[in-house]
C-alpha cells in the first residue's frame, strides 16, 4: 500500500505555532502531529510513505519518507496537492491518503484498511463529542455526511441544515482501491479546469467536492465508521484546548495518545 500525506498548507490559523514550521510539525502533547501519525502508520506495517509539502516543506525532511514539494502550495488546495504525485499512483496498489493535521488511533486506521469500496472514507459517528470540545456550536462548523444502506456515502461536504444531515463527519483519511487508481487519475485529469466546484476554482477544489464528484458519476464510496479515536487541529485555541485536556486526562475520552 502507498501512503500519501497531504501537508502543504500554511496553517495560518495556528500562528504563532506555525511561524517557522509547517502545520503538521506543530507538537501535540509534546510530539509533532506528523510523528504521531507516522508512528501509527509504521506500526501497521505501512512504510511506503510520501509527504507532499509546501509551506516550510524543508522541515519535513529527515522522517525516512519521500518529500515532494507542491510549488503552488500558496495558491492551491488539497486535491491539487494530492495529484502532484499522481505518477506514484499505480494500479494494483491500494492508496491511503491522510491529512497532515490529524492524529488517529491504530483502531481507526485498521477500520479504514478493513472496509471495502472503490473509495473508503474514515468517518466519525460520535463527532459531536469532539466538536463540543472544540466549539460552542458544533453544527456551525460541521459538514453534511449522508449515507444509505448502512455505510454507502451519498453526500458530503455541504452546509447542513440540521444534525440529521450530519450522520457522521469525514475525518481526512481516504483509501483508494488498487483497481481504481488509474480511473481516479483519469477522472481528475478529465474534469473541466474552467469550472467551479462548490464555489472554488479547479486548483482550489475541496477534497469533499472531488469525492462528491466521484459519487455523482457512480463510484462506490463507503464509510469506515468509528466512534471518535482521532482529532483534527485547525486553530491555536483548539491546540491549547487539546493540550489542556491531555494534561488533565480528559482527552482520553476522545483519543488516546501514546
Amino acid at each position: 500500500m502507498k501512503v500519501i500525506i497531504l501537508a502543504a498548507g500554511m496553517g495560518s490559523r495556528l500562528r504563532p505555532y506555525t511561524n517557522d514550521i509547517p502545520k503538521c510539525m506543530v507538537p501535540l502533547a509534546g510530539k509533532p502531529m506528523l510523528h504521531r501519525q507516522l508512528e501509527v502508520l509504521r506500526n501497521a506495517g505501512l512504510n511506503d510513505i510520501t509527504i507532499v509539502g509546501g509551506y516550510k516543506y524543508e522541515c519535513l525532511k529527515g522522517n525516512n519518507t519521500q518529500v515532494v514539494f507542491n510549488q503552488k502550495y500558496d495558491i492551491t488546495n488539497m486535491v491539487y496537492t494530492l495529484f502532484c504525485v499522481q505518477e506514484q499512483m499505480v494500479n494494483g496498489e491500494d492508496i491511503l491518503i491522510t491529512y497532515g493535521d490529524i492524529v488517529f488511533e491504530p483502531e481507526v486506521l485498521n477500520k479504514v484498511l478493513d472496509t471495502e469500496g472503490d473509495v473508503v472514507l474514515g468517518a466519525d459517528l460520535f463527532w459531536r463529542r469532539l466538536w463540543e470540545m472544540r466549539m460552542d456550536n458544533p453544527l456551525s462548523d460541521a459538514e453534511t455526511f449522508k449515507m444509505k444502506d448502512t455505510n454507502q456515502v451519498i453526500e458530503l461536504g455541504k452546509k447542513p441544515d440540521s444534525y440529521d444531515d450530519a450522520q457522521a463527519q469525514y475525518m481526512g483519511i481516504i483509501k483508494i482501491n488498487a483497481k481504481c487508481v488509474e480511473a481516479l487519475k483519469a477522472v481528475y485529469n478529465q474534469m473541466d479546469q474552467n469550472a467551479t466546484y462548490d464555489g472554488q476554482d479547479f486548483n482550489n477544489m475541496y477534497m469533499t467536492s472531488f469525492i462528491q464528484h466521484l459519487i455523482d458519476i457512480g463510484w462506490e464510496v463507503k464509510a469506515a465508521l468509528v466512534k471518535n479515536g482521532w482529532i483534527e487541529i485547525d486553530t491555536n485555541d483548539e491546540l491549547d484546548i487539546y493540550n489542556s485536556h491531555y494534561n488533565s486526562g480528559a482527552l482520553d475520552s476522545i483519543v488516546r495518545l501514546t
